[in-house]
């Protein structure tokens, strides 16, 4: 199978932070995990977060025509879109990619497809209408994808991968001796929960612990207040933005993950990739138990899950862990051993090429002419 990606999320060769996040994580490694397994070229736009709402608008016209082109030319068997972003080019290219028996299909990963506005009317709907198939990372991604009209039989889960050379367990520096130090890391958005976790959990938390938070983005401003005004400035330290080795200290020091997402309407967690790379590095995680970051914590074996805004439930589990050492290292191990085996990219992405060529070969069959038996008798 000839296999098309496309991507507007690659960052610049050249500055590899410039535009990175959990969906631009994904599709980079996903595209470098691909060729081990199927014959792939890529259309991808890399730009830096500062231009690239203007570079992805004057990239996507002429990606469309390189798509169509290859489509007619019988260049490819199938195009994986790595967002809905991307996909929304499907309807240009749908007629030709159905009389060439190409498959359309597009990896969703949540905001792309719960964002609010005339996105949803305009772009989400008409391009579930295109697709082939739907490839969501969570199951929470694909019910929102059902929920706007995509048949559930043409809605395939696959979750997202993790370099786990990239994030290698090191051995566990800790923290200081008798302190437990929290970290999480992401966008400062409000639906990562920080300023939440920061007011609510952090003042009843015992002094020795402490919490790191790695990421930059528009709600620092208000954190920095939470941090004020629960006066934890002292236990509290906002990282900015980690390069990959501030990143790995930051999980060989930490003790413990902290995920507590609230939700926020248009604004889901689709899936929540921080999980898999602390956890590759043998980091467990205390989780909101919401949308997508349901599927990747397993209870009791790489972490535990409290439901959202659920103070006294957070409270519980840390200071549990804390007055347990031993219960914290075996978690440690067992977060590495669920995270290498189940979310290697290599495995992911021989799943991606099995749920695209099975569509293929369907999509080939249907449209084989029907035959009667060299015996039958003509009505």
């Amino acid at each position: 199978m000839r296999l098309l990606f496309v991507s507007h999320s690659f960052p610049p060769r050249d500055r590899p932070l410039a535009s990175i996040g959990g969906m631009q994580r994904v599709a980079v490694e996903l595209s470098d995990a691909l060729p081990a397994h199927v014959l792939v070229s890529r259309l991808v736009l890399r730009s830096a977060w500062r231009w690239h709402h203007l570079q992805c608008a004057l990239w996507l016209g002429p990606t469309m025509v390189h798509i169509w082109r290859k489509v007619r030319r019988g260049e490819v068997d199938a195009v994986l879109f790595s967002s809905m972003v991307t996909a929304a080019l499907s309807p240009f290219v749908r007629r030709a990619a159905a009389r060439r028996g190409v498959v359309l299909a597009a990896i969703a990963h949540g905001k792309d497809v719960t964002q609010k506005g005339p996105y949803q009317g305009l772009v989400v709907r008409r391009t579930l209408r295109a697709l082939d198939a739907v490839l969501p990372v969570s199951r929470a991604t694909g019910a929102a994808c059902a929920l706007r009209g995509m048949p559930e039989s043409r809605i395939h889960v696959i979750p997202n991968g993790v370099n786990v050379k990239r994030f290698a367990m090191r051995e566990h520096q800790g923290s200081a001796s008798n302190t437990l130090l929290l970290c999480s890391v992401g966008r400062l958005v409000r639906r990562k929960g920080f300023e939440w976790f920061i007011r609510t959990v952090m003042p009843r938390l015992p002094a020795c612990v402490h919490y790191h938070v790695g990421g930059d983005g528009p709600e620092r401003q208000r954190i920095m207040q939470a941090i004020r005004h629960a006066r934890v400035a002292d236990r509290v330290r906002l990282l900015g933005r980690l390069s990959d080795a501030a990143l790995q200290r930051l999980y060989a020091q930490a003790d413990l993950l902290v995920v507590p997402n609230i939700p926020v309407p248009g604004d889901m967690e689709g899936f929540g990739i921080v999980m898999l790379e602390a956890g590759a590095c043998g980091l467990p995680a205390v989780a909101a138990r919401l949308e997508g970051i349901r599927d990747v914590i397993s209870e009791g074996v790489n972490g535990h899950l409290v439901e959202s805004g659920d103070a006294d439930g957070f409270v519980h589990i840390i200071t549990h862990l804390l007055d347990n050492p031993s219960t914290l290292r075996s978690l440690r191990i067992q977060a590495r051993q669920h995270t290498l085996a189940l979310y290697r990219w290599d495995a992911i992405a021989a799943r991606f090429v099995r749920t695209l060529s099975s569509l293929r070969s369907y999509r080939m069959d249907a449209a084989l002419p029907s035959h009667p038996p060299k015996n039958a008798t003509a009505p």
